[in-house]
């Protein structure tokens, strides 16, 4: 009966190693697919990063055609309030 419990026991442990196997393989798949869904979004948001940064320099030139028509108001620097109760 020895030799009939060392087949079971060397059939055990190939099956638990094929099983590591398999799960370890399953597990490097979903790491793979996880891993390029976040390099996805990465450039994905890099993308909007740079739409959203040429939108603002559009806006800043826009603004600044804008201030050289003759119809519109000066730029100035808002002037810093002095207390008035004489303690100055």
């Amino acid at each position: 009966m020895d030799g009939q419990e060392s087949d079971d026991q060397k059939q055990s442990t190939a099956d638990m190693t094929a099983f590591v196997q398999n799960l370890l393989m399953q597990m490097q798949s979903r790491f793979q697919a996880m891993s390029e869904s976040i390099v996805s979004k990465i450039d994905e948001m890099g993308t909007r990063i740079d739409e959203l940064e040429q939108s603002i320099n559009d806006l800043k030139t826009e603004m600044g055609a804008d201030s050289s028509s003759p119809l519109a108001p000066a730029k100035t620097k808002p002037e810093e309030t002095k207390p008035t109760d004489g303690s100055t």
